[in-house]
This record gives C-alpha cells, sequence and structure tokens, in this order.
C-alpha cells in the first residue's frame, strides 16, 4: 500500500513539473513576442501609422520638433515622426522614433517622461481635460521603435502601432 501512495505521488509531481515548464514556456514566448523588434523600414511603419491617426488638427514637426520639444537630435535616429496639436490649447501629440541601437533607447525615455510632465505642469489648474489625457498617454517601445500617443484615441493609436510592425 505504501509503495502505491509513493507511486501517485511520484506521478503527481512529475504531472506538476511538466505542466509548470509550460507555463513557464508560454510566458517565455509571450514576452518575446512583446518585446521583439521589426524589420520593417521606418518609412513602411511610419505610412502605415499616418494612414490610421487624424492628423486634422495636428502638425507635423518630426525632426525640428524632436529637438525643440524633447532636446533630442533627429539626426541621431534612424527615423523620427512626430505631430504636435496645432492649438496650443491641446497637449495631443503622437511621436514615433526608430532608434539606431538599444542604447539609445533610455535616452528617448527619459526625454518622453520629463516632456510628458512638463505638459502635466503646462495645463494644471486651468485644463484639466488635458492633464487627464497626459495620464493616460500610451507609450511603446517595440525592439528599436518607440512610440507615444498623448490623444484621446492614444489606446487605438497604440494598437495601429503594434499592428504596423
Amino acid at each position: 500500500m505504501r509503495s502505491r501512495r509513493k507511486s501517485r505521488g511520484n506521478i503527481s509531481t512529475t504531472i506538476l513539473k511538466c505542466i509548470s515548464i509550460c507555463l513557464l514556456g508560454g510566458y517565455v514566448m509571450l514576452v518575446f513576442l512583446n518585446t521583439s523588434g521589426s524589420t520593417k523600414p521606418f518609412d513602411e511603419v511610419k505610412k502605415a501609422i499616418q494612414k490610421e491617426i487624424n492628423t486634422e488638427n495636428l502638425k507635423d514637426v518630426s525632426t525640428q520638433g524632436l529637438k525643440r520639444y524633447y532636446g533630442l537630435n533627429g539626426a541621431q535616429y534612424d527615423g523620427v515622426m512626430m505631430y504636435v496639436s496645432a492649438s496650443s490649447m491641446s497637449a495631443e501629440e503622437i511621436l514615433l522614433i526608430k532608434v539606431k541601437d538599444d542604447t539609445q533607447i533610455q535616452e528617448v525615455e527619459e526625454a518622453i517622461s520629463k516632456r510628458l510632465e512638463s505638459r502635466k505642469n503646462d495645463f494644471d489648474g486651468y485644463a484639466p481635460k488635458q492633464v487627464e489625457m497626459l495620464k493616460k498617454a500610451q507609450k511603446s517601445v517595440r525592439g528599436t521603435y518607440i512610440f507615444l500617443a498623448v490623444s484621446p484615441e492614444a489606446d487605438r493609436y497604440k494598437t495601429i502601432f503594434r499592428k504596423s510592425i
């Protein structure tokens, strides 16, 4: 009787180990898929995003805007797309950057964080809807691509970005 219990215990342990390994493997695959980059050229990704976003109230400032608003030199990156609101009363903006190498990602992320905080301070006290939109901004890093959407449609724009790469 004792050996039967031992045998059942070994089988249960083996099954649990197999399940754990499968779950871990699935998790690793999901992480890999979510963090992997794209081999698509910048212009192809940019056009896919431009086709889907509403730029009616936005102006294209790309490389010059990146320097002005983020303090980053656009020439140091493989590609820059940037739209800001045509109105000074709106915080809406869309940013897409393709970095040349992974070491630039942190620099861009820090600049984005500083920009968002600065914009929140700009609108604090008189434009609560703009502050809320800034709080709900969507940022995504996929491989060498960095995307930011400050918009009422930020979630949708982030999805468009992810599908484009």
